[in-house]
């Protein structure tokens, strides 16, 4: 393990950037598209987009008008917390709120506005065309619900998606325009009551291109399935993630991710998914034809390894994705920060997805070809701070790795582009 890596950041000119979760992407033109949130009531969030051949930055819209409310006095589309899926020339993503009321320290959807503004309508399937620049709105949430989480079946036209609070599962129709609402599959979501029918939403879904079936996981272990064709999700019988490996958990309660996966992908060359699950850090390969997860290697840092601890972020990481020699996953996560030799420590709990304490940023990668674990060491900035809240990633051509993370600029604390240079 190498000592540290520098991480270059960017300010893309958005003062109130704060953090984004999976909103970074990049496309096949070769630029980066990514998301900076919001949490203002009167301003939403920002598309960006970074050329790497220029070195630059540019803003290439704001999310709510977009959305076409940008005139309204609504409660703003805040966020984007998914990837950018492409497809035949457009990128696919989707929009969720970025205001909350605190109750018990858990963020919950407001169901009576501020004075002055209206409810949030809900969450809107968006795209974007690389060539003409063209955002288009296809769809919107139902209930006024955020849009979560979000899978694409490029091979039949149709997008998947998860709202907040509540966790309905929705199925957009590409071909016909059509938006479907499938049911509640955990609970009441995150709006339920802790302890009875509270149930935090998988935040990493896909689907086997070779059937055209959805995937995602509950807080309770089940993975759930679907295809378009059908009228309602269902469970995959004879298989669960309530592996003893991956910690014990009341799904009732909020805190963490429970059982579910915290970040999956399909992996063409084995035709099997390999995911990674949150606060242990084990990845694990699942066969959804053969109903069989197998344990892989715990990909979590050194550190984490030889301390035993499971990482400060509450949720773990969703900066996991397959790199671009499609052998490689690269993984940023989180590593312990000793002082004086003693482990620093965060809170015991937590109720919500948020860092416990602070600690470092590492990037892992792992080699499926050949099994090869590396740890390249804890990422710093070049004035020796540490990039924090770091929930997505994606990597160049190149090589080079790039995240949404936190830094101060001109005194305020922002969440914004970084770049890691290629660390082979």
């Amino acid at each position: 393990m190498s000592n540290t890596l520098i991480a270059k950041q960017y300010y893309s000119g958005f003062e109130l950037a704060h953090d984004t979760y999976n909103a970074i992407s990049a496309a096949s033109d070769g630029r980066i598209y990514y998301v900076l949130s919001s949490e203002s009531y009167d301003i939403g969030g920002k598309i960006y987009v970074y050329d790497p051949k220029t070195d630059q930055t540019a803003l290439l819209a704001d999310l709510t008008e977009i959305c076409g409310e940008k005139d309204g006095k609504t409660i703003p589309q805040g966020k984007s917390h998914v990837r950018f899926y492409e497809s035949k020339g457009k990128l696919y993503f989707v929009t969720h709120v970025g205001v909350y009321d605190m109750i018990d320290d858990m963020e919950r959807l407001h169901v009576k506005a501020p004075e002055g503004y209206e409810l949030y309508p809900g969450g809107h399937i968006l795209s974007y065309d690389l060539v003409t620049g063209k955002f288009e709105d296809l769809a919107i949430a139902p209930e006024g619900e955020g849009l979560l989480t979000m899978a694409i079946d490029k091979e039949r036209g149709h997008i998947y998606a998860l709202t907040w609070p509540l966790g309905y599962l929705v199925h957009y129709d590409m071909n016909t325009g059509k938006l479907r609402n499938l049911g509640l599959p955990c609970g009441r979501g995150e709006a339920g009551q802790v302890g009875t029918d509270y149930r935090v939403i998988c935040r990493s879904m896909f689907v086997d291109p070779a059937d055209g079936t959805l995937y995602f996981s509950t807080a309770e272990g089940d993975i759930l399935t679907f295809k378009a064709t059908e009228a309602s999700f269902s469970k995959l019988e004879g298989i669960d993630l309530k592996l003893d490996y991956f910690g014990a958990y009341d799904a009732t309660r909020p805190g963490s991710m429970g059982y579910n996966w915290r970040k999956i992908f399909w992996y063409a060359p084995e035709e099997v998914a390999y995911g990674v699950h949150g606060n242990s850090g084990y990845l694990f390969r699942f066969d959804p034809r053969k109903r069989s997860i197998e344990i892989v290697d715990r990909i979590a840092s050194e550190p984490s390894q030889k301390s035993g601890m499971f990482d400060q972020f509450s949720y773990g990481y969703l900066g996991f994705q397959l790199g671009p020699d499609g052998k490689t996953i690269y993984y940023l996560t989180g590593g312990p920060i000793y002082i004086d030799g003693k482990r620093l420590k965060g809170k015991e709990s937590i109720a919500k997805g948020a860092a416990k304490g602070l600690e470092n940023l590492h990037l892992v990668t792992y080699d499926l070809s050949n099994r090869k674990y590396t740890d390249h060491g804890a990422i710093f900035y070049e004035d020796g701070s540490r990039p924090t809240y770091v929930n997505s990633i994606t990597i160049d051509a190149a090589g080079n790795v790039y995240t949404l993370a936190r830094f101060e600029h001109n005194g305020n604390e922002i969440q914004d582009l970084i770049k890691i240079p290629n660390p082979f």
